[in-house]
């Protein structure tokens, strides 16, 4: 079983003192691949460092968080476009809405993904997007964009059925995480999750967040690692009521061509 990581935050302080530790971890299960990503412009470099000192196993995205969006300016506008032409940047992002917190305005944050959206246009690369509590402003950009771009994911899927059936019908992949675990808040994932097609169904970790409630034992650091996305893939196959087998291959596979990266050996 091959497995591809499509969004593991590697630059968290969390991973500074054992990155190398983690990334053999994730091998051993399986997992030979992961997307770094990139949620604000110093996280961005960053990111691209962690592909640029492992080639072959990381690969990165570079682009700015709605959280982060007060911060964006022409400066980092050209510095994304700049990153963004290095082989080892797969896609756009994370970049969308997010009016869950506000840590940005939301005239900012809608600002800040549109200009994100040209970027892609522009540069023809996938889009890493994030949304939370912010779906209509979100569909209603992004649809305006979808045609110009060659893919969009929209990463950690924890919305309703209505929303992912807007996703799907603008032709987007679905990131699914640990959410799915988590029984005081994920539950309708396990039903949802059956309805993606398995070309648009792609897993992710999102570490250090997101552990899944259901690894164990779980560890006492609490800290979500790329290994745990073989447990992921294993209760997303279950609720699909397929062999973890198949789900592996089948997301590897939908992940490869999405990033354009070749099939693993």
């Amino acid at each position: 079983m091959q497995l591809l990581d499509i969004g593991a935050n590697l630059t968290h302080e969390s991973f500074q003192h054992d990155l190398g530790a983690v990334l053999q971890r994730a091998r051993v299960q399986g997992v030979t691949r992961i997307v770094v990503t990139g949620a604000s412009r110093e996280g961005s470099e960053h990111a691209l460092a962690l592909a640029r000192a492992h080639p072959g196993t990381l690969f990165a995205t570079v682009g700015v968080h709605p959280h982060h969006a007060i911060d964006y300016d022409d400066a980092t506008d050209a510095r994304l476009r700049e990153l963004a032409q290095d082989p080892a940047v797969r896609a756009v992002g994370e970049t969308g809405l997010d009016y869950n917190r506000n840590y940005s305005p939301r005239e900012v944050q809608l600002r800040v993904f549109e200009r994100q959206l040209q970027i892609a246009v522009d540069l023809q690369m996938p889009l890493f997007l994030h949304q939370r509590d912010a779906h209509a402003d979100f569909v209603s950009l992004l649809r305006r964009y979808r045609d110009q771009v060659p893919g969009a994911v929209v990463h950690c899927f924890t919305d309703t059925g209505e929303a992912l059936r807007d996703y799907l019908d603008l032709d987007c992949h679905i990131g699914i995480t640990g959410w799915i675990c988590d029984e005081r808040r994920g539950t309708h994932l396990r039903e949802l999750v059956r309805t993606i097609p398995a070309n648009r169904l792609m897993l992710e970790t999102d570490a250090p967040y997101l552990l899944p409630r259901t690894v164990r034992p779980p560890p006492a650091h609490r800290r979500n690692e790329p290994m745990y996305l073989k447990h992921i893939c294993e209760e997303v196959a279950r609720d699909r009521g397929e062999s973890a087998e198949v789900t592996a291959a089948n997301s590897t596979a939908t992940a490869e061509a999405f990033f354009g990266l070749a099939p693993a050996p």
